[in-house]
């Protein structure tokens, strides 16, 4: 396993031989890893990839004396498949078959050197869950949730600031959401939490925000990534609403206040209604840019992994952020877009406000 805050340290094969000097095929042939006093592998028996702490290589490999790794188990240790099923007590391929990608544990594996590692406190709280027969409560599956969708917000944001260690459980107990609706909300209002945190005391780490908040360690990866596209979205708000003002200016739209939504995979969009065009709104994704929308209702449209295409649907600019002046010229012009996005920029990248 790797243990907890030592993530940075994990080294694979062709890392230690390369620090060794020797080329991957010699290090595979010689085995010097399997030395007695090599330090251990922290990867688990049996397993396909091979991981050691960089740390303590470097100190056998300078002659140095080696540092322990700590002997206690802490909830943000990093298990493999391998010692994630021995803690359930199931095997490895019924881990990856049945465990891994229930709703429980799915969000919060992580890939190490390109193996799939979980959190000690995330089986746990699964096995935990299993053992009393608790499971996901709250709403039936496929059942809707208990209250107002423009109330789960509120509600959940005052469990949080109650408690900041409330689990999911209790938020569906309390609350009557569904489980999909509470893995969607604890992580998304902590992670803004922080974001708030960060922004009143900038020198402060995303890390030490999340401590100082009282989140637990266990879903605190989850709360930070939600944290870093909380803070993507706000730098990038008021480009936005400045295109939606200059269009109004242009007579192309009533006024509105933008609101940045995330898609499936964290992705920012918005959309833009108007009321003076051809079309009936303009959504910018940060993959694909401006684009005009069919739909006035729903202009983002179901998240599908492509840009959208079909008739209705101009991309105005090569640009993810063009000037508000060109994209207006785009939109009033015909002659100018295109049926495709020329660029597609990769999502979570760096926005300009």
């Amino acid at each position: 396993m790797i243990r907890a805050g030592r993530r940075k340290y994990a080294q694979n094969s062709e890392e230690l031989a390369a620090a060794m000097g020797l080329t991957i095929g010699t290090f595979r042939n010689k085995q010097p890893y399997a030395d007695e006093n090599f330090p251990p592998q922290i990867s688990s028996d049996g397993a396909r990839v091979k991981l050691w702490d960089s740390e303590q290589t470097a100190a056998h490999l300078a002659g140095r004396p080696v540092p322990e790794l700590p002997h206690e188990d802490d909830e943000q240790d990093l298990l493999d498949r391998n010692e994630a099923a021995a803690e359930l007590g199931v095997s490895p391929k019924t881990w990856d078959k049945n465990y891994k990608t229930h709703p429980q544990t799915a969000p919060h594996l992580t890939l190490v050197k390109g193996v799939e590692h979980c959190p000690r406190g995330i089986v746990h709280a699964f096995r935990t869950s299993k053992d009393t027969g608790g499971g996901p409560k709250g709403r039936p599956k496929g059942s809707g949730d208990m209250v107002p969708r423009d109330e789960i917000s509120t509600r959940v944001g005052d469990l949080i600031d109650e408690d900041p260690a409330v689990t999911l459980a209790t938020v569906q107990e309390r609350i009557g959401l569904s489980y999909a609706a509470a893995a969607r909300a604890l992580p998304r209002l902590r992670g803004e939490r922080i974001a708030d945190l960060l922004q009143r005391e900038p020198d402060l780490t995303p890390e030490e925000a999340a401590t100082r908040l009282g989140y637990p360690t266990a879903v605190q990866r989850t709360a930070l990534a939600s944290a870093a596209t909380e803070l993507r979205a706000r730098h990038v708000q008021p480009y936005l609403q400045r295109v939606a003002d200059v269009l109004v200016g242009a007579d192309l739209a009533e006024a509105q206040d933008v609101r940045v939504q995330r898609l499936e995979g964290d992705v920012l969009a918005v959309s833009v209604a108007l009321s003076g065009s051809g079309a009936p709104a303009l959504v910018w994704d940060e993959r694909y840019g401006w684009r005009t929308a069919v739909s006035k209702r729903h202009p983002i449209g179901k998240e599908t992994g492509t840009p959208p295409e079909g008739d209705g649907i101009r991309y105005l600019s090569e640009h993810q952020q063009p000037e508000p002046a060109e994209l207006l010229a785009a939109l009033t012009d015909r002659r100018h877009g295109s049926r495709h996005p020329k660029t597609v920029y990769p999502a979570g990248g760096t926005l300009r406000g």
